[in-house]
């Protein structure tokens, strides 16, 4: 944020720290994710002759697209130093909230998505506001609200699982066929946001200006970035693709489920940390959070199908994530 101070307009020292320290870095961020990616794919192959199958290829994705839709939201909000650890629970919320609408009070299904959506939305501005307003960490907020959004969601669906769901409500859970293989509605649309997102944050000015929060927030604002409305919009916008994700969790299982989404926020944060971007802010890319839910999936698939017990998949899967914190912090180091 050199440019910050100096007579030229607020709109060129914005631009110019975001595009060198935002999107002109995409590739290298994607590169060591991507790479780890295609080795997991090529051991796998090689012990699991089941692995490369479009039917098997073609559950991965279907399991990794409600923490990936999550993950769209973490990034947004890890791009700008912070940390959402109440998104499972918010998920698990919105999904009882549509569920229980739909289905115990008669209202009608797009409008019981739309209350769901709004909920999880409405977590997402307490978030944000309790964050620009008294300052206090995002994990101590989020870790607050993700014990009142786990509170909320058993008082309010009285411990029952929610079924007997209207089309409208499963419809992303429902398939079609490509070259003989199933594929969901779900993971099509997910990837569609992927790229929604990867164009804002990308092309627009509001992408940006979260970039740049993340680098320096003080000399974000005093470049004439509203840091705390931008900062309250990226808290709210992630509640919003939380509900999204849940509507996805509701197609896939069929059910409202009050258990549903308790180790989601851990899974959420190693996709983005996986895919490259930094937790220290103001660098990654959300097709790298897409690049690192897909690792997660293909290592705990290919483990499973070479008979590997599921503990040490978690295993496996904190040593990773181990990793990709020690490799961005080195790369911070030399930086510096």
């Amino acid at each position: 944020m050199s440019d910050v101070g100096t007579p030229s307009p607020p709109t060129t020292s914005v631009d110019k720290p975001a595009r060198v320290l935002g999107p002109q870095s995409l590739s290298l961020s994607t590169f060591g994710p991507l790479f780890a990616l295609l080795l997991a794919c090529g051991f796998f192959a090689s012990q699991s002759d089941r692995f490369l199958t479009g039917a098997n290829l073609s559950l991965v994705v279907q399991q990794v697209m409600v923490v990936g839709a999550l993950a769209i939201g973490q990034t947004l909000v890890i791009l700008t130093a912070g940390i959402d650890l109440s998104n499972g629970a918010v998920m698990a919320f919105g999904t009882i909230v549509m569920t229980r609408f739909a289905v115990d009070y008669g209202i009608n299904p797009y409008i019981a998505i739309i209350a769901g959506l709004l909920a999880c939305a409405a977590f997402g501005a307490l978030n944000g506001t309790l964050l620009t307003r008294l300052r206090l960490p995002p994990f101590i907020i989020t870790l607050g609200t993700l014990n009142i959004a786990f509170a909320l969601t058993h008082i309010y669906s009285k411990e029952q699982t929610v079924a007997g769901l209207p089309p409208q409500l499963t419809f992303f859970g429902e398939t079609f066929q490509v070259g003989g293989t199933d594929i969901t509605y779900g993971s099509v649309f997910v990837f569609l946001m992927f790229l929604a997102v990867w164009f804002v944050l990308r092309q627009t000015a509001s992408g940006r200006h979260i970039y740049a929060i993340g680098n320096n927030p003080e000399a974000a604002r005093l470049s004439g970035i509203r840091t705390d409305r931008l900062m309250l919009a990226v808290y709210t916008m992630a509640g919003l693709i939380y509900g999204i994700a849940g509507l996805l969790l509701v197609a896939r299982t069929q059910v409202g489920d009050p258990q549903a989404g308790q180790t989601d926020n851990l899974d959420s944060i190693t996709a983005v940390v996986l895919g490259g971007t930094s937790l220290f802010g103001g660098r990654g890319s959300v097709m790298g959070t897409l690049v690192g839910a897909l690792i997660v999936g293909i290592v705990r698939n290919g483990l499973q199908l070479i008979g590997v017990p599921s503990i040490y998949q978690v295993l496996i899967t904190g040593i990773l994530v181990i990793l990709a914190v020690a490799v961005d912090q080195l790369a911070r180091r030399r930086q510096t």
